[in-house]
């Protein structure tokens, strides 16, 4: 997702040394270079890999992910038990932990979280959406299907969670870093403006936000893991252009950085003085098709542009192979994968026909949404929408495709301005709940902020993935995910592209980075 035009305080921006460039710092920092700025640093009220990533440096979250996968291991509790029928979960705290502003750490800030997040009534759910509360708890409080029923202090350093019905993904939903915990007294101060000033117990102390360049934070030299973070002071520099920031790198400017073209992975091994990291593609690229506008509305479209759509050509001319065709919503590594799912070949033959029997013969006029930001899982979204167009007009489809920077972008296709529109998802936990509730249940379809931009309303489908997350039986709700992704494939309320390996570079010389499948880097334990 790159803006093509190479703006001069871009290019300043890249190299050290010039007026408005990176002042290197010659103390113990990791400068991590990025395509877009964080939105907000209240992780509860963000979706966007740019803001999680700094947020989880300033948060704990109770239980967290090991360093290499999405397996839960304790955080800020040490313990944790779930009853017999799967409702109560009872979490047991480390003690001695301290907010970054002083205050304790304890199961009234716990609750105090909890409590804020789920209801829409409480005096400090204020600042924006809360849209990953909803997404994996089956909505807020007073909603028929909320899955948390209570959460409570049992005593200082122990929470019990009593859920209305059993939730497989319970642990791993958690673990996610919208639901770290953040110093209640900080919240109550101002929770409007809290996203700007955040306090967590985590490795960094927040110090600075220059909007639309850095994000500086500071050692937490009160930690409670012993000996992190490895580094005094952690700089996030927000470059847009992928081939700016890789000469950001190559200059020393930066030490670290995401979203890099594909293309440039090669040199990167080639230089003596870089590493090149590749992280597994828990993720997914996708065409969505507003369901809710016409002629989305009609199956034969979608699935005449899905035959349309040629996913080798944009892995060879976009992703430098490191990609693979997607079939399903989630990639294949996953539990519940269905690998008897029939893919819609790209054909342009059938297409037409499809478009024909729709009454389209003529041909259509749409509008295809593009981001200019570079993600994880679609490095260049306009050119892979001109890519499209291309495919598009040889079946009768002009395509105009419309930009935006990444915050405008996502307001646009979560409140459901588009037509056609490419996005994608980096996996939060693990779970196939985590893509197909998220992404295609009929919950997450809501007017503002859908997660479901399709506004896919299927009630079959909600009925297997709510009875999936209410069961701890995993080769259960294996059985109910291979069903629902057969019906999601006929319905084609999107088209999935690919899977990404995710390029990630740094200098030769750090130690302790690994590339989390989830995009959520431990930075705290990189040094050089």
């Amino acid at each position: 997702m790159i803006a093509l035009v190479f703006l001069l305080s871009i290019f300043l921006v890249a190299c050290g040394g010039k007026e408005g460039g990176i002042k290197k710092d010659t103390g113990n920092s990791l400068i991590y270079g990025r395509g877009a700025d964080s939105k907000k640093l209240d992780p509860i009220q963000v979706t966007d890999g740019e803001s999680l990533q700094v947020t989880q440096m300033i948060y704990d979250t109770l239980v967290q992910y090991k360093d290499e996968n999405t397996e839960v291991q304790p955080g800020l509790a040490e313990k944790w038990e779930n009853s017999a029928d799967g409702k109560v979960w009872t979490f047991h705290l480390r003690k001695n932990v301290k907010f970054h502003d002083g205050t304790p750490f304890n199961a009234d800030a716990v609750v105090f979280n909890f409590e804020r997040w789920m209801d829409k009534n409480h005096p400090q759910h204020k600042g924006g959406e809360f849209t990953y509360y909803p997404d994996m708890f089956g909505g807020y409080k007073g909603d028929s299907t909320h899955v948390i029923n209570k959460v409570s202090k049992v005593d200082d350093h122990t929470v019990k969670f009593e859920l209305n019905r059993p939730l497989g993904p319970f642990l791993a939903n958690i673990a996610m870093p919208p639901f770290a915990i953040g110093s209640p007294e900080a919240i109550k101060k101002d929770p409007e403006k809290f996203n700007e000033n955040p306090v967590g117990t985590g490795p960094y102390k927040f110090v600075e936000w220059k909007k639309n360049d850095t994000i500086t934070l500071e050692k937490n030299p009160d930690y409670w893991v012993k000996g992190l973070p490895k580094t005094d002071k952690l700089i996030f520099k927000s470059i847009p252009d992928n081939t700016a920031r890789f000469n950001a790198l190559k200059s020393g400017d930066i030490d670290l950085m995401n979203g890099m073209n594909p293309t440039d992975a090669p040199q990167v091994e080639k230089d003596s003085k870089l590493q090149l990291f590749k992280q597994q593609g828990m993720n997914v690229a996708y065409l969505s098709f507003n369901m809710k506008k016409k002629p989305f509305d009609n199956p034969k479209v979608r699935q005449a542009i899905s035959y349309a759509v040629n996913k080798e050509g944009i892995i060879k001319n976009f992703y430098a192979g490191l990609a693979e065709p997607a079939i399903n919503p989630y990639p294949s590594f996953m539990m519940g994968y269905n690998k008897d799912v029939k893919e819609y070949e790209f054909n342009l033959d059938k297409a037409k026909q499809l478009l024909k029997e729709a009454g389209f013969e003529k041909g259509l006029k749409l509008k295809l949404h593009a981001p200019q930001d570079p993600r994880p899982y679609l490095p260049n979204g306009k050119k892979v929408a001109e890519f499209l167009k291309e495919d598009f007009k040889k079946i009768g489809i002009d395509a105009e495709i419309v930009t935006a920077e990444w915050k405008t972008y996502q307001d646009q296709v979560k409140s459901g301005q588009h037509e056609l529109a490419l996005y994608g998802w980096n996996g939060d936990n693990g779970d196939p709940d985590n893509f197909l509730y998220v992404l295609l249940d009929k919950n997450n379809a809501r007017e503002k902020d859908a997660s479901n931009i399709s506004y896919y309303m299927s009630e079959e489908v909600h009925k297997l993935l709510v009875e999936a997350q209410s069961t701890v039986d995993q080769k259960k709700r294996e059985e109910l995910y291979k069903k629902a992704q057969e019906i999601i494939k006929k319905d084609a309320p999107w088209v999935p592209l690919v899977h990404a390996t995710v390029p990630v570079a740094g200098k030769k010389e750090l130690k302790g980075f690994f590339p989390h499948p989830t995009s959520g880097y431990k930075l705290y334990k990189v040094s050089r």
